[in-house]
């Protein structure tokens, strides 16, 4: 309306000022009705604007007075509107709070605003009676939702779940299939059926799944080539323990297609060298142990890579897994593996320079381990049994090698392989089953005469003798060394009576059967 006006003035001035600009005021008349109006141009002018502008306010107040109704129920409504959002907001933040008697109360009252939005109705009715532990009403909306098209997806996830809950694990994987079934599926079902074949160690069934995944780009392809490469290295071992040939070539072919898809998975690379090396084909299995500790080098790699050949001196091997750590020096486990290496060799000192790298990081029992059996290399029985009463504080690291008292990595139950399977599809991290479940495991610190040797500047006394502790043999040289020749019969010390207490309890201690870790 005043926009109106405004333009009705600018027309008024307008006309004014050109006729004042051209200098003749002009005349008009008015007839009407008998009367007659004699004035200027302008006045006219002027007279007509006015009595528009007075035509158009009443016409507009006429239309508002008419439509005031209308108007009003809009407000209304808009009213309404706002008050339905704000108790859908706080209904839903009521159940995000897990207060289950609000959010019913406030779901309740939505039903009564939100006519709008009957949907988002539905959902908070389902989530409040969910959240109020009211069973029977969750199940109830759940499935309410089930006749609405845009809805069933939520509603048969909110149904698997309460299945679940009420360990109807059959029901549970029905509501899941029905809800994968559906055009518009959802990562959760498919999740869900993933982990119900892996729990059945359904190798095959869950490789079908990974493929149908992709096929409906319901999981990415990174995690789906993560997820095939994990289930076929879990499938070789049932193949591998089969007594048909041709199992067992299928076995192989499935580590080494599972090596291909993921280099960085250790288990499907140490399986698939493993049964080359018994197939006779030692360099292809190196090879295969090689390129995989390029791309993620891990512990059970180099102990698959040690084992590969039995019939070499110690100086051999670590020559051989010098060569390895070599491919990717810079990583943490090409660090150990040098140090390692070292030892193999029988080089103590080159050992203490690749160990030195080690020293910043956080203590493990695996690294107090390590630095125990060097130190007793070096001849320091006192700093290997100072390493060795640090690890037992020390945090556990997984290191894969504890699975058996051969050392066999990744020699896992179904249910073992069933975790590995699921976290390295998702996040492509290997993890350790038995030290997550906190099991007992072969423990990591060494069993070193330095543990029962005494110590001569500490315990030692000048009566006794030197201690002479013998160079460690681990099994790998032609022949073993000679035992050293017995000592010739010595005068008995005069030794007081406490002296030969504290002799005759090192000496059953010494002797004395070691506990099994």
């Amino acid at each position: 309306m005043i926009r109106i006006a405004l333009a009705f003035v600018l027309v008024a001035a307008m006309i004014v000022a050109i006729l004042a600009i051209a200098g003749e005021p002009g005349r008009a008349s008015v007839v009407w009705l008998g009367w007659r109006a004699d004035m200027t141009a302008a006045t006219a002018a002027l007279l007509t604007l006015g009595f528009s502008l007075v035509a158009t306010v009443v016409w507009r107040i006429a239309l508002w007075a008419v439509e005031s109704p209308r108007r009003g129920a809009r407000m209304r409504a808009e009213i309404r509107r706002r008050q339905a959002n704000e108790v859908l907001t706080r209904g839903f933040l009521a159940v995000a709070a897990d207060d289950g008697s609000e959010a019913r109360r406030l779901a309740a009252k939505a039903a009564d605003l939100a006519e709008e939005t009957p949907g988002l109705v539905r959902v908070l009715a389902a989530l409040a009676a969910d959240s109020a532990g009211d069973a029977a009403a969750a199940q109830a909306a759940y499935t309410a939702m089930l006749g609405f098209p845009d809805m069933r997806l939520a509603g048969r996830k909110g149904l698997m779940r309460l299945a679940a809950e009420a360990g109807q694990r059959d029901v549970a994987l029905s509501h899941a299939e029905a809800a994968y079934a559906l055009p518009r599926t959802a990562r959760w079902a498919w999740r869900a059926l993933l982990e119900a074949r892996l729990e059945d160690g359904d190798w095959d069934g869950a490789l079908a799944l990974v493929r149908s995944g992709v096929e409906r780009k319901v999981v990415s392809p990174l995690v789906a080539e993560r997820a095939r490469a994990a289930l076929l290295a879990a499938s070789a071992p049932r193949l591998e323990a089969d007594a048909d040939p041709k199992a067992r070539a299928q076995a192989l072919e499935r580590a080494s297609e599972a090596a291909k898809l993921q280099p960085g998975f250790a288990p499907g690379v140490v399986m698939a060298a493993r049964l080359l090396a018994m197939d006779g084909k030692v360099q292809k299995a190196a090879g295969l142990i090689e390129g995989a500790w390029k791309a993620a080098p891990h512990p059970a790699l180099w102990l698959a890579y040690r084992d590969l050949r039995t019939d070499e001196t110690p100086r051999r091997r670590a020559e051989r897994l010098a060569g390895l750590a070599a491919l990717n020096p810079g990583h943490r486990e090409s660090r150990i593996l040098s140090v390692e290496q070292a030892l193999i060799a029988g080089q103590p000192l080159a050992a203490r320079e690749a160990a030195a790298s080690l020293q910043a990081e956080p203590l493990t029992a695996r690294t107090a381990g390590l630095f125990a059996r060097l130190a007793y290399a070096l001849g320091e029985p006192d700093e290997a049994r100072m390493w060795t009463t640090r690890g037992l504080a020390a945090p556990q690291e997984a290191d894969w090698s504890d699975l058996d008292p051969e050392g066999r990595a990744f020699a896992y139950q179904p249910a073992d392989w069933a975790r590995l399977v699921s976290a390295f599809a998702e996040t492509g991290e290997l993890v350790h089953p038995r030290l997550e479940r906190r099991e007992r495991t072969m423990t990591e610190l060494p069993e070193l005469p330095a543990l029962y040797a005494d110590s001569a500047p500490l315990l030692g006394d000048a009566n006794l003798g030197t201690l002479v502790y013998p160079e460690a043999y681990d099994g790998y040289d032609d022949e073993p060394p000679e035992p050293p020749p017995d000592p010739p019969p010595a005068p008995p010390p005069d030794r007081s009576p406490r002296v030969a207490r504290l002799s005759t309890a090192r000496r059953r201690l010494a002797n004395a059967t070691r506990a099994a870790k």
